[in-house]
């Protein structure tokens, strides 16, 4: 018999990528994420090129994820597409300790994130 085939959970004319397991806070993700959405792909491409933030690369690597997903798996035209959505949720959080007086500790988070981007094909208006 088999298994049904799942829905997809996007549009037909939209591609998406994950990442997961970046290690930094989503707060400080989601201030990168709020940088590029609505933009068109080029130019968010370029806006994390010279980010001065250091989690902006990793969210060029998943936004080139998402090209190249929209092209190779769904047949979209690399050249008009924007970013639809991007949006960040929380991962684990490592927990460590530091040796404090009066043999205390303090206590130090190491949070984890994910990104999700979802770029989509929009027709040109003439």
């Amino acid at each position: 018999m088999g298994q049904k085939k799942n829905e997809r959970r996007i549009d037909e004319n939209a591609a998406m990528a994950k990442g997961r397991m970046l290690r930094t806070s989503p707060q400080k993700l989601n201030l990168v994420a709020q940088s590029i959405r609505g933009m068109k792909v080029e130019k968010a491409m370029a806006e994390l090129t010279f980010s001065r933030k250091r989690i902006a690369q990793h969210v060029k690597k998943v936004l080139e994820s998402a090209v190249a997903n929209a092209e190779n798996n769904h047949d979209l035209d690399i050249d008009s597409l924007v970013v639809d959505k991007a949006f960040v949720g929380k991962n684990i959080v490592m927990k460590r300790w530091r040796a404090r007086a009066r043999g205390r500790t303090g206590k130090i988070l190491k949070p984890f994130s994910e990104i999700t981007i979802v770029v989509k094909e929009v027709e040109e208006a003439a």
